[in-house]
């Protein structure tokens, strides 16, 4: 059972679709203590990084728990950036750790060598995966696969990053440490690509 996390920040429906696509069984859980028999959990999510607020104590207790006990965890979009500690875009609102760093608006770090230069901002729209090294989630994905992003803030590239993006600047598009996995474009509109991302994620859970 693949636990789909509802923090009210996005429609839930397409992610669903595309894992009823690929033959998993899903539960939205109410409350945090229905993440106890989930074989794993997917955070989605589009929009600020306030509202991962939401999110507070029992259910990050909740989530790290099952990480514990050995669960995958996915993020998708803002999902992902919660799994990093923190983002200027909400600087009092804490993500919940796993990975090391701190989510920025796009285009923050880039080199001022061209101020002429000009990227838009959200980046919206298809864009290549630049794979840098192999993980289980993007098993089967090809380099230079194009995938589907919406999104203004991004998460840095730190060790844990698998395949980066560029608009503007290189920022982390897949990212992996053990079985915590997040991707900053939307698999559920990227296609066979896409599903590809959310199977391997499937089959990890069992």
């Amino acid at each position: 059972m693949i636990a789909l996390i509802d923090y009210r920040a996005g429609n839930l429906t397409s992610v669903k679709k595309a894992l009823a696509a690929l033959g998993a069984d899903v539960l939205v859980p109410e409350h945090p203590d229905q993440l106890g028999n989930a074989s794993g959990i997917i955070v989605p999510g589009v929009g600020h990084f306030g509202a991962t607020r939401a999110l507070d104590q029992d259910w990050v207790e909740a989530v790290v728990d099952r990480v514990g006990h050995g669960r995958p965890l996915l993020g998708i979009c803002l999902g992902m950036q919660w799994l990093f500690e923190s983002s200027d875009e909400a600087p009092d609102v804490h993500g919940l750790g796993l990975l090391a760093g701190n989510c920025y608006r796009l285009g923050a770090n880039r080199s001022m060598a061209d101020p002429e230069v000009t990227i838009k901002i959200p980046h919206v729209g298809w864009n290549r995966l630049i794979i840098e090294r192999d993980g289980w989630i993007t098993d089967g994905v090809s380099p230079g696969a194009q995938v589907y992003f919406t999104h203004s803030y991004v998460a840095p590239v730190t060790g844990e990053t698998l395949a980066v993006a560029e608009h503007g600047e290189r920022f982390a598009a897949i990212v992996q440490r053990a079985q915590v996995a997040g991707v900053q474009f939307h698999p559920e509109k990227s296609g066979d690509v896409g599903l590809q991302i959310l199977r391997n994620f499937v089959e990890l859970a069992g």
